[in-house]
């Protein structure tokens, strides 16, 4: 397979693959290259290829809360799978890790690759939660030249951080050399962020250098409004680039903090279409609770568990939840609509909830996220067009009753129990 350069596109606000629009559609694998046999891999190819996804976002190091169902080979020397030793290299993990990169570039996926996860970085949230496996600076730059070194033949995009913050020198001074090492190697990829849970900053020295913004609405119960602020707040404080939200809530995923709970197919879907009307729409990303940390049977507990999240199913239950096709069945609507890029529309809404989000196209077209049926007004004539009610979860579809009176739009209620996308169209 001919491999090209993902882009930007010249609007600054989507991508481009060999000159066609691409959406960003991926999956949280974070523990592929330590967690799954050769087996699992192929089937997991297959199964995500035909549910629609078409990048897959993976940590280059090992997942500090991975499951323990480890295959046995780590990047460098270690005694116990957790603890690194940073002056051996193993070699044979980069040769397994490259393998599996081949075979997803084969099945037509693109790789976002984690060069450097926040445990492994002093100064971050996560090394203050595990301080064990912290890099030393003076091997940061020589680990991400292999990095770049070993997987830059798969042009992938670089995500330089993981789950990370930038409140201290320390973690900003880690990150630029890793950042600056990325730029002077790997001059023509894509290179990103990836930042913590409702977080909104980004050095400013590092704003010149990433290509895009991924922001993360994240797996607390509250605050899951991130997944329609945070593409505001970012639109708002910095240079426009594509965005996107890198790691919304995880399906069966139990809430944070060891809250009881966990986050069901609607609730997937809400941030999904959250995100992307009001003004991240350059892709979204996927994530399954046992998938990300690939929980396998009658393995041990990890002895980190991150933020306490609660157990996971088995991957082969995990790969099936009904959230990975509807995110899949996302991409399909906007091709189908022949939508490449929404503009937030959300000032046009009248005494709208703000979960409800709204959005349109260059040529009049406009997609309305409802989380529950209610009646919707709009500051604006609509005179000659249709409104289409699509039932997310039964992707029954239905007419909806649309009502003028003088520069009011008036929508009426539609008949489905769950949340729909309504679609407004010139007749």
């Amino acid at each position: 397979m001919k491999m090209t350069w993902l882009q930007v596109d010249e609007n600054k606000t989507n991508f481009t693959l060999d000159g066609k629009p691409f959406f960003y559609l991926a999956d949280t694998i974070w523990s592929a290259f330590t967690n799954v046999t050769e087996e699992e891999w192929e089937y997991y190819l297959k199964r995500r290829k035909e549910q629609g996804f078409n990048v897959l976002q993976i940590n280059t190091m090992p997942q500090w809360d991975r499951c323990m169902s480890d295959i046995g080979i780590y990047p460098f020397a270690t005694e116990d799978g957790q603890v690194f030793d940073f002056t051996k290299w193993n070699q044979e993990y980069y040769e397994h890790a490259k393998q599996m990169c081949q075979k997803a570039i084969d099945m037509g996926f693109q790789l976002a690759l984690v060069v450097l996860w926040l445990n492994y970085v002093p100064g971050t949230w996560g090394s203050k939660i595990m301080d064990k496996n912290v890099m030393p600076k003076t091997f940061v730059k020589e680990y991400v030249e292999k990095i770049v070194l070993e997987f830059d033949q798969f042009h992938p995009i670089y995500i330089v951080s993981g789950d990370t913050d930038f409140d201290t020198p320390e973690a900003i001074s880690y990150y630029r050399t890793a950042l600056n090492t990325v730029c002077e190697k790997s001059p023509c990829s894509l290179k990103s962020l990836h930042i913590k849970r409702g977080y909104d900053v980004i050095p400013e020295e590092f704003l010149d250098k990433i290509d895009f913004y991924m922001f993360q609405s994240g797996h607390n119960k509250d605050g899951q409004d991130m997944a329609y602020r945070l593409p505001e707040i970012l639109s708002e404080k910095y240079p426009k680039k594509p965005i996107l939200n890198s790691e919304p809530c995880y399906e069966q995923m139990g809430f944070s903090r060891k809250i009881y709970g966990r986050f069901l197919t609607e609730d997937v879907r809400k941030a999904a279409w959250s995100s992307i009307l009001s003004g991240a729409c350059a892709g979204v990303t996927y994530g399954a609770h046992g998938i990300w940390n690939w929980q396998k049977i009658n393995k041990p507990v990890n002895p980190i568990m991150g933020e306490g999240f609660d157990t996971a199913q088995p991957w082969q239950e995990a790969i099936q939840y009904a959230g990975a096709w509807d995110y899949g069945w996302i991409r399909q609507i906007l091709k189908t609509l022949h939508i490449c890029k929404l503009i937030p529309a959300q000032d046009q809404l009248i005494d709208a909830a703000e979960e409800i989000r709204m959005a349109r196209t260059k040529d009049e077209k406009y997609l309305i996220y409802l989380p529950h049926s209610t009646k919707i007004k709009i500051n604006k004539s609509l005179a000659g067009y249709s409104v289409r009610a699509v039932d997310l979860q039964s992707k029954r579809i239905a007419q909806i009753e649309l009502i003028l009176k003088e520069n009011i739009t008036q929508i009426g209620m539609h008949p489905f129990e769950q949340d729909v996308l309504l679609i407004l169209e010139k007749e």
